[in-house]
């Protein structure tokens, strides 16, 4: 069976490339996102940010007329990203497969992406290692040592010498822990300690606790954006964490714009490093959250949106580039090296890894006009992934 698979998966990719852009035909663009379950939001982000780009743009991609094919995999259901991705590519037939919410997913269809020689754009999964398990995946969206890094370096400049590390135990969480551990024992701080939580439904007021009861100067935190993010930063209040002198430090996801409003007053004064805040000051960012705003009233963009948006727009470029043209080597050739002014600020696809390269900011939770904000206050320029140096 998975050899008659490989076989209709290189066909599949072999036909859609050799109708060429001359029958202008559909660019079919193949979308497996969480649609539902406990990371149905970060899916949401995904297709939000990826139809405004269209919506902007006439529906066009490249000169052609682009069709986003949404496939729901539920979340950490790698089994279910591999199906959804089969069928997009053998039955629809699709020349680019994108989304890709959790790491797991990612991991399940790179092979797939290999097999048929299609391009392959991860706009969330954010283990650093992703970008290696195919030659065929580009990643707009980031790496969790990329914002791990710069907090580790910003808690160590700024009187925190033991830090208490609590993520999720699986990819990004153990990705985002070695590089904080890496960054900050090298600058002269200490770990006091190490939690792993588990990745669907954890009760963090044991762990929290635990945390209390060591008298760390400092939690470094990282669990997938989120409901996650809302129960931890009401676990660290409720527990008297904050009043106890331990700060709060985490990557971006914990307090992404679209679950702010459900953290409240709790998230006030977290301290995060992250690629993308919607209080971004720029023209570009300014423009994004207005259009935004008015396509989908009821919600704020997050990293996830931009990335998407983001995603879009490499494929636009990469296909006016080179003609329409998205067969999968000359796809990657084309798209490296690219580089553009994005809502989150200046980015280039790394030649090398195929990664992000992009500005990091350390930021404050604050309330701005009655509006809970991520402020940034300091910029790490052009960081690229320290995981692959």
């Amino acid at each position: 069976m998975k050899h008659s698979i490989g076989k209709l998966l290189v066909a599949a990719a072999l036909g859609a490339g050799a109708l060429g852009l001359a029958q202008a035909q559909d660019l079919k663009i193949g979308m497996v996102v969480p649609s539902s379950g406990p990371f149905a939001s970060t899916g949401q982000q995904i297709m939000n940010g990826a139809n405004l780009y269209l919506s902007e743009h006439g529906g066009m991609l490249g000169g052609r007329t682009a069709v986003l094919l949404e496939k729901d995999d539920t979340g950490i259901s790698p089994a279910i990203s591999k199906r959804q991705a089969q069928n997009l590519l053998i039955q629809d037939k699709v020349d680019l497969l994108a989304g890709f919410g959790l790491t797991p997913a990612a991991f399940a269809v790179a092979p797939l992406a290999t097999e048929a020689k299609i391009p392959m754009i991860v706009l969330n999964a954010a283990t650093s290692s992703i970008t290696e398990k195919s030659p065929y995946i580009v990643r707009t969206s980031m790496t969790l040592p990329q914002v791990a890094a710069p907090m580790a370096s910003w808690a160590a400049k700024n009187g925190i010498h033991s830090v208490y590390l609590l993520v999720a135990d699986y990819g990004p969480g153990h990705d985002a822990a070695a590089q904080f551990k890496k960054t900050f024992t090298a600058a002269g701080g200490s770990i006091a300690g190490e939690i792993n939580t588990p990745l669907t439904s954890p009760d963090f007021a044991p762990f929290l606790q635990k945390i209390k009861d060591a008298k760390p100067d400092a939690i470094f935190s990282f669990v997938p954006n989120g409901e996650q993010g809302v129960a931890l930063a009401k676990g660290y209040k409720e527990r008297g964490l904050d009043k106890s002198g331990i700060r709060l430090l985490a990557t971006g996801d914990v307090v992404t714009e679209d679950v702010l409003g459900a953290m409240g007053d709790n998230a006030l004064g977290m301290i995060t490093s992250f690629h993308y805040s919607t209080a971004h000051d720029s023209p570009e960012n300014k423009k994004f959250v207005a259009a935004y705003a008015k396509a989908y009233p009821n919600t704020r963009p997050n990293m996830v949106a931009v990335a998407a948006y983001d995603g879009m727009r490499l494929i636009d470029e990469v296909l006016k580039k080179d003609a329409g043209n998205v067969q999968g080597d000359a796809f990657v050739a084309a798209a490296k090296g690219m580089q553009w002014n994005s809502p989150r600020g200046p980015v280039k696809i790394d030649p090398q890894t195929r990664d992000i390269i992009q500005n990091v900011y350390i930021r404050k939770v604050e309330k701005v006009d009655g509006l809970l904000q991520n402020v940034e206050f300091d910029t790490i320029e052009a960081v690229k992934d320290p995981g692959k140096q």
